[in-house]
């Protein structure tokens, strides 16, 4: 269960270092080497980010931050919102990313649930923030840099002003780390995953829980050189942890605002990168990229893929193309890291056969079971339970969901899996009405509750449909209101506005009847083969 957000803070441990406080001593430490390329080539010292992030800390501080308070970051994949994470991080407060492809009212209820204080946006995200702020009730909205309404970067000079400057505002503090005592139970942050509930969960997590994530086995071995990870994909997601990871490692985290194949293919060549992490469907676009084969790979050595299905076929032609650095991760945000396959392993994978997510990382202990929690012999598929220390708190303020899945410090993954002789992992289905894209997670019931608001729409059911390279898309399944006929582009705007761009519809059906199952549940087995035949 969630402790109450009332309750006594603790102390803090005078002994502990937290994630934030080990990454900026690291930088610190070497402050000539090269830490973080921003998006547009600037080039900034470990030393010069080290500083403005401690001189962020104090400012923070002086501003209301503090253990049990929420820093909010409306951010894109810029050094700001990584100076700010760990600025937030070392002066005790919870950090919350609001994620792009929400909307705007979804945004808005996550920023109220979460009780923020103080809301960052950098220049990324300034136009999400004109839209959010008429909906929030923040004590104080502040800028990571200069705000549209001064002429930054993707402003007119004549745009409504979004916040202080709080960078600007840091200039005159202390470089220096602030005195603020952290303690492994204190909170670190809510991370936000799909949920029925109208907004998404939020995972709550610990700085003694993430902390441990420093000792996992990702990434390439700093031993053969320092890391270049290039972060083409969200900061808020897995990311912003590869980065943590890689420049507490002693390396350079080069930013690219987006995942473009061409661009990633060019950044890799170009900075010599090292590490780089794709879900299959963005595996899948550089492989389909026609500068592939004059691409200058050979610096790789970590391909980390993961997030979804991923096709043996596809699997088996990247190792062709990227040579042995493929990674397979599996892990959730309840949880962190679960399993593994290393590129050794990638020699399981035969002609046809499913891809393992490999084996358990140690620390991690999964056991498959029943739905009555008996656990089932190898080879027979079951729920995916798992115990370790680095899963959650709970999720935020909201026990009974808590109790849902955290049994006796088990916690079930909603996943459905088997172990194979050899005590490899292999997923197979999930026991959640849960449809994986690139993005994030769509739960069906919320855009079902959604959609037969609608007034073409009579009644309508949701699934997810895989194609021939494992990538998931979201299609529906729609009984028309009398008289109307629903378009799709139309349903896209329709979601598009009320919940944001990841939920919306690809692909729509029109039908007479939505099939039953014999319990009277939509039967989207039915559906999901008609659409596939």
């Amino acid at each position: 269960m969630v402790a109450n957000h009332n309750e006594e803070l603790p102390t803090g441990d005078p002994e502990f270092v937290s994630g934030p406080a080990l990454i900026l001593r690291s930088l610190a430490a070497r402050p000539a080497r090269q830490a973080v390329v921003s998006a547009d080539g600037v080039r900034i010292t470990s030393g010069d980010f080290a500083a403005a992030t401690y001189r962020l800390a104090h400012e923070l501080i002086a501003r209301g931050a503090a253990r049990g308070t929420t820093v909010t970051l409306l951010t894109g994949n810029t050094p700001e919102a990584l100076a700010a994470r760990y600025a937030a991080g070392l002066a005790g407060a919870r950090v919350v990313s609001l994620y792009d492809g929400m909307s705007a009212p979804v945004l808005a209820e996550i920023t109220a649930s979460v009780d923020t204080a103080l809301l960052l946006v950098d220049a990324e995200r300034y136009s999400s923030a004109t839209r959010l702020l008429p909906l929030i009730d923040v004590p104080t909205v502040l800028t990571l840099g200069p705000g549209p309404g001064a002429g930054a970067r993707g402003g007119t000079g004549s745009a409504p002003a979004v916040g202080e400057d709080v960078i600007a505002a840091s200039a005159d503090r202390p470089a220096e780390p602030p005195d603020v005592r952290i303690g492994p139970e204190d909170d670190l942050g809510i991370r936000h995953t799909g949920g029925t509930t109208g907004i998404p969960k939020g995972i709550l997590s610990r700085h003694g829980t993430y902390r441990r994530a420093f000792d996992a086995p990702i990434g390439s071995d700093p031993a053969d050189g320092p890391p270049r990870l290039l972060a083409a994909t969200p900061l808020a997601h897995l990311a912003g942890i590869l980065a943590d990871l890689t420049l507490q490692r002693g390396g350079t985290v080069v930013l690219q605002r987006s995942f473009d194949p061409g661009a990633v293919l060019a950044a890799i060549a170009r900075e010599r990168i090292t590490d780089l992490w794709v879900l299959p469907p963005l595996l899948h676009q550089l492989l389909d990229h026609p500068a592939i084969g004059r691409t200058d790979l050979s610096s790789l050595r970590s391909v980390l893929y993961g997030g979804s299905a991923a096709s043996a076929n596809r699997i088996r032609e990247a190792l062709k193309v990227f040579g042995p650095v493929l990674v397979g991760l599996y892990g959730m945000s309840e949880a962190q890291l679960i399993s593994a396959l290393t590129p050794q392993e990638h020699g399981r994978i035969g002609p046809g056969g499913q891809v393992p997510v490999g084996r358990p990382v140690p620390g991690v202990e999964v056991a498959i079971r029943a739905p009555d929690g008996t656990d089932l012999p190898t080879g027979e598929p079951g729920e995916i339970h798992l115990r370790s220390d680095t899963v959650m708190a709970g999720y935020w303020k909201r026990p009974d969901l808590t109790a849902a899945v955290l049994h006796d410090s088990w916690l079930n993954t909603g996943d459905v899996g088997y172990f194979d002789a050899d005590g490899y992992l292999y997923l197979t289905d999930r026991a959640k009405d849960l449809i994986i894209v690139v993005g994030g997670h769509v739960h069906p019931s919320e855009v079902e509750d959604l959609l037969v608001t609608h007034p073409a729409v009579a009644r309508c059911a949701v699934f997810g449909v895989r194609d021939d390279q494992e990538a998931e898309h979201v299609h529906v399944a729609v009984v028309p209101a009398p008289g109307q006929r629903p378009r799709l582009e139309d349903l896209r705007a329709f979601v598009t506005e009320r919940k944001g761009r990841i939920f919306a519809p690809e692909v729509l059906h029109l039908v007479d009847e939505i099939p039953l199952t014999p319990v009277g549940k939509p039967d989207k087995k039915r559906l999901r083969a008609a659409a596939t035949t």
